[in-house]
C-alpha cells in the first residue's frame, strides 16, 4: 500500500480524527457550495452547447468523485468556464458523442499523469501560455453571450469568432430591449450584491429577481424552458458509441482538456493550501479529477475540474474537509432530483449576465496588461501568440503551438548563457590587471583551461565547439563545474573534442564534473575512453595532473 501512497486520497487521511464539530462546519459549507454552483452549472452547460441538466450532472457525479479520491482537503469539483470554448467546439464538429469520448479520454490521461508522478511536471508550463488562453477563453465567453444578453433573433451562434460578431452587427436591429434591460438588471445586482451581503451569491440573487419579474410581470423575455426542455431526475449510465476513427480525432481535444484540467485544478490546491495551511497530493489530485472525469462522460456530464471560486467559498464558510464537497454534490442531486423544473422559469438573458461576469473575474488582465509592459519580448510574443490561437482559431492549437514555442525561446535562453571562457594564467597578468575577486591559478605552460558556463545540450554544442584549435600544447583542461546537465548533443562534442586532441597529441582532462553529464559518459563509456584518471575533482587537482604531462 506504500508504493501507492502517493496517490492516496485525502479523504482516507482526514477522516482519522474527525469530529462532530467539523462535519457540521462542512456541512454548512457544502450547502452554501451548492447554491453558488447552482447557476453556474447551469449558465456554463448552456454556454458549452449542451442541455443545461448536464451542468448539473457534472457538478454531482464529478464533484463527488474529485471531493473522495482527489488530494486535497478543500477542493471543489464541476464544470468551469475554461472548458466553455473548447466543449462548444466539440459539441458543434462531433456531437455529444465526441464529447463524452473526449472526456473520457481525457480522464484516462489525467490519471495516468497522477500513477507517474507528473503531478509537479504541470509547474513547468509558462505563465504567458496560461494567460493569453485564460483571457482567450474569457473573451471566448463574452463573445458567446450577447445573442442571449441582447435577444437578438438570429439563429445559432457561430463557432468562429470573426463569424460570431459579423452575425452580431448584420443581426443587431433586432435586439429585444425587454430582454436587454433584464440582462442589464442581472448585471447590476452582482455587480452591487456583494456589497450587501458575501454569503449568498449574487447570481443567485438576480435569478430569483429576474424570474420572478419575468414571470409575475408576464415579460416577452425568452427563458431556458422556452428553449430546453429540462429534465428531473438521476443521470443515467450511458456507454459512448466507440469508433477508432473518431477516438483518434478525439485524442487531441481530450489532451487539451487533460493539461486544462490539471493546471486548473492544481492551481486551485496551491490557493487553498495557502489559505488552510495545508499541503495537498498533486498526483493524487490528477487520479481523483481523472476518475471525476471518466465518470461525469459516462453519466451524461461534461469535463469537469476543480474550481478555484466555488473552493475559496468552501474555505471562507468553513469547509476543511472532503466530506464539504461530497454534501455539496449530494445538496446538488436533491435540487437535480426535485427542484429543477422551476430552472425552466430562468431567463436566458440573466443566465448571459451571470457568464459575463464570470469572463471577466477569469480574465485576467491586470496580468495580461503587467506582461505586456514589464515581459521580456519573448514572452510577449508567446503570450499575444497564444491569445491570437485561442480567439480565433481554437485552445488545442493555441496550447500545443504556445508550448512549442515557449520550448524554442527557452532552448534559445538556455544557449544563449551557455558560454566557454579560456583561462588567463596569473604569470601573464600585471597585477593592476588582477581583480580581487576572481580565484586566478598558475596554469603550465603546456596547458589551456576553459571553464564551461551552462547546461551542455544541443542548442549549445557550436559555441563549446570554438575552442579545441589550440597549437603548441599537449593539455586541454575543461572545468565543468557549472555544467548542471548534458544530453547526447553534448556528449557528441565532448567525443568530437577528444579525437581533436588526440589527432594533435594532447590529453584532455576534465574538472568538477557534475553527478547527471558523470552519469551521461558514464553510461556512453566516455569515461573510459579518456581515462578515470583524467577525471579530477577539482580544479588543483586537474592543474596537478596536467603537470605530470610537462
Amino acid at each position: 500500500m506504500n508504493t501507492f501512497k502517493y496517490i492516496k486520497p485525502k479523504l482516507f487521511s482526514v477522516l482519522k480524527n474527525y469530529s462532530r464539530e467539523q462535519f457540521t462546519k462542512d456541512l454548512i459549507a457544502g450547502i452554501i457550495v451548492a447554491i453558488i454552483a447552482l447557476p453556474l452549472s447551469i449558465a456554463l452547460a448552456i454556454a458549452s452547447g449542451v442541455k443545461p441538466e448536464q451542468g448539473l450532472y457534472t457538478a454531482v457525479v464529478a464533484g463527488f468523485f474529485i471531493s473522495f479520491l482527489g488530494g486535497s482537503r478543500v477542493q471543489i469539483g464541476g464544470p468551469t468556464a475554461a472548458f466553455v470554448v473548447i466543449i462548444y467546439g466539440i459539441i458543434t464538429q462531433y456531437g455529444m458523442s465526441g464529447l463524452t469520448i473526449a472526456a473520457f479520454l481525457a480522464g484516462i490521461m489525467m490519471i495516468l499523469m497522477g500513477v507517474l508522478r507528473f503531478g509537479n511536471l504541470i509547474k513547468f508550463i509558462p505563465k504567458t501560455i496560461t494567460v493569453g488562453f485564460t483571457l482567450g477563453i474569457a473573451i471566448g465567453i463574452f463573445s458567446g453571450q450577447l445573442k442571449d444578453l441582447f435577444g437578438l433573433n438570429m439563429g445559432a451562434v457561430p463557432a468562429e469568432f470573426v463569424e460570431k460578431w459579423v452575425s452580431y452587427i448584420q443581426h443587431f436591429n433586432t435586439i429585444q430591449w425587454p430582454t436587454f434591460m433584464i440582462g442589464m438588471l442581472a448585471l447590476f445586482i452582482q455587480i452591487f450584491w456583494p456589497h450587501v451581503s458575501q454569503k449568498i451569491p449574487g447570481s443567485l440573487i438576480a435569478i430569483i429577481v429576474t424570474t420572478a419579474i419575468v414571470s409575475f410581470g408576464h415579460l416577452s423575455v425568452a427563458t431556458i424552458g422556452d428553449l430546453y426542455t429540462i429534465k428531473a431526475g438521476l443521470p443515467t449510465l450511458t456507454m459512448p458509441n466507440l469508433s477508432f476513427s473518431l477516438i483518434r480525432q478525439m485524442i487531441s481535444p481530450a489532451f487539451t482538456i487533460a493539461i486544462l484540467a490539471s493546471i486548473e485544478s492544481l492551481l486551485s490546491c496551491v490557493v487553498s493550501d495557502g489559505m488552510i495551511g495545508s499541503r495537498h497530493r498533486s498526483n493524487a489530485e490528477l487520479v481523483g479529477q481523472g476518475v471525476g472525469n471518466i465518470m461525469s462522460a459516462l453519466f451524461g456530464g461534461i469535463p469537469a475540474t476543480g474550481a478555484i471560486a466555488r473552493t475559496a467559498a468552501n474555505i471562507k464558510n468553513g469547509g476543511r474537509t472532503p466530506i464539504a464537497g461530497i454534501v455539496h454534490a449530494l445538496t446538488l442531486l436533491l435540487i437535480l432530483l426535485f427542484l429543477m423544473p422551476y430552472a425552466s422559469l430562468i431567463p436566458m438573458s440573466c443566465l448571459a449576465s451571470i457568464l459575463v461576469i464570470v469572463a471577466y473575474n477569469m480574465s485576467g488582465w491586470r496580468t495580461f496588461i503587467y506582461m505586456l509592459r514589464k515581459a521580456p519580448k519573448s514572452d510577449i510574443a508567446v503570450l499575444l501568440i497564444t491569445l491570437f490561437l485561442t480567439v480565433f482559431f481554437d485552445l488545442v492549437v493555441a496550447i500545443e503551438f504556445g508550448m512549442i514555442l515557449a520550448a524554442f525561446l527557452f532552448l534559445k535562453r538556455m544557449s544563449d548563457v551557455a558560454t566557454v571562457r579560456q583561462w588567463v594564467d596569473k604569470d601573464n597578468l600585471d597585477n593592476e590587471e588582477i581583480s580581487e575577486d576572481i580565484d586566478l591559478k598558475r596554469v603550465p605552460k603546456h596547458t589551456v583551461v576553459y571553464e564551461i558556463f551552462g547546461s551542455l545540450f544541443f542548442g549549445a554544442t557550436t559555441e563549446f565547439l570554438n575552442f579545441t584549435h589550440e597549437e603548441g600544447k599537449r593539455v586541454l583542461i575543461l572545468r565543468m563545474r557549472n555544467v548542471p546537465a548534458m544530453d547526447i548533443s553534448g556528449l557528441e562534442a565532448l567525443e568530437e573534442t577528444f579525437e581533436i586532441c588526440k589527432k594533435k597529441k594532447m590529453t584532455l582532462i576534465l574538472s568538477h564534473v557534475n553527478e547527471q553529464p558523470y552519469h551521461v559518459m558514464e553510461k556512453a563509456g566516455f569515461i573510459e575512453k579518456i581515462g578515470r584518471d583524467n577525471i579530477c575533482k577539482n580544479i588543483d587537482a586537474s592543474l596537478e595532473r596536467a603537470e605530470s604531462f610537462a
